[in-house]
């Protein structure tokens, strides 16, 4: 999945563009962007969606609300019979989060008599603290059903009493960046996907493409979004071009020629196999994408 767009679940006309927007997953969202006055009706909201909603359209994920707090157990329960696609976790301090949470999901499915296919995954936003950041190690074999790792810079900003989480040119300062390259470490290292944090600044379409584009050459495999508008962009970018394609097949097709052999030499570069693997794994995303 290339792009993930965060969807106020209380909002019927926001859940409606959301599902027309291109997005390849909704996030459902029961945290930041619910009153707490309204959580109880955004939870009814995501339950009536999930049961309503087209399947064969975009993935449907449902951001609880945190761990510490009185809502997240009473929102596995009433959305888990339902089955959405994944549970996304926000605030997650370790992989024994999603552990915690993963067990209780194992509940309610046997409880609901959902078979094993219909297994929901879980994705974690997992920097929004400043505890987190020393613990992006613990999430590889947490728990099978995790699926994604994410991270967010606004909510760490507030954690750490900043002002601002970009410098004077619009670059995250370096709390941030560490906090992005941690995510993108730790997921790489638990074997599940990488996403980019938002850009916050829903207007800045050049802003978006090189965030984007950056995330893509780091190798994060999609980004999160918070308007509709920012969706094509990220569609676009995390889509590998022909010409992109066109390298990867030629890398390919190269050491298939050469045979047993750890280096090649493709238009006066040499290449050797960690770019071969960077090819393979360029032409199965595609793949991954058109299916």
């Amino acid at each position: 999945m290339r792009s993930f767009l965060f969807v106020p679940a209380d909002s019927e006309r926001k859940l409606a563009k959301g599902a027309s927007s291109g997005a390849d997953a909704l996030i459902l969202d029961l945290e930041d962007s619910v009153a707490l006055s309204n959580k109880e009706a955004a939870r009814k909201s995501a339950v009536d969606y999930l049961k309503s909603a087209d399947r064969n359209g975009p993935k449907l994920v449902v951001r609880i609300n945190a761990l510490d707090t009185l809502f997240w157990r009473a929102e596995l329960e009433a959305v888990i019979p339902e089955r959405p696609d994944m549970i996304l976790i926000p605030k997650t301090f370790s992989g024994e989060c999603v552990n915690r949470v993963g067990q209780v999901i194992d509940m309610l499915e046997r409880d609901a008599g959902i078979a094993p296919e219909g297994h929901v995954g879980i994705g974690c936003v997992a920097t929004e603290t400043a505890a987190s950041l020393f613990a992006l190690g613990t999430y590889a074999g947490a728990h099978p059903r995790l699926t994604f790792l994410t991270w967010g810079a606004e909510d760490l900003a507030a954690a750490l009493g900043a002002r601002d989480n970009k410098d004077e040119n619009g670059v995250y300062t370096g709390p941030y960046q560490l906090a992005r390259t941690l995510t993108l470490l730790g997921a790489v290292a638990a074997g599940v996907a990488p996403i980019d944090g938002i850009c916050k600044d829903f207007r800045d379409e050049k802003g978006l493409e090189a965030e984007a584009r950056a995330a893509v050459r780091d190798g994060f495999t999609g980004k999160v979004a918070i308007h509709p508008g920012q969706i094509p962009v990220i569609n676009a970018v995390f889509t590998p071009s022909e010409d992109d394609l066109a390298h990867a097949r030629a890398v390919i097709e190269a050491f298939e020629k050469a045979g047993d052999v750890g280096v090649v030499a493709l238009d006066g570069v040499m290449l050797d196999i960690p770019h071969l693997k960077q090819a393979q794994r360029l032409i199965d995303r595609a793949a991954a994408i058109r299916s």
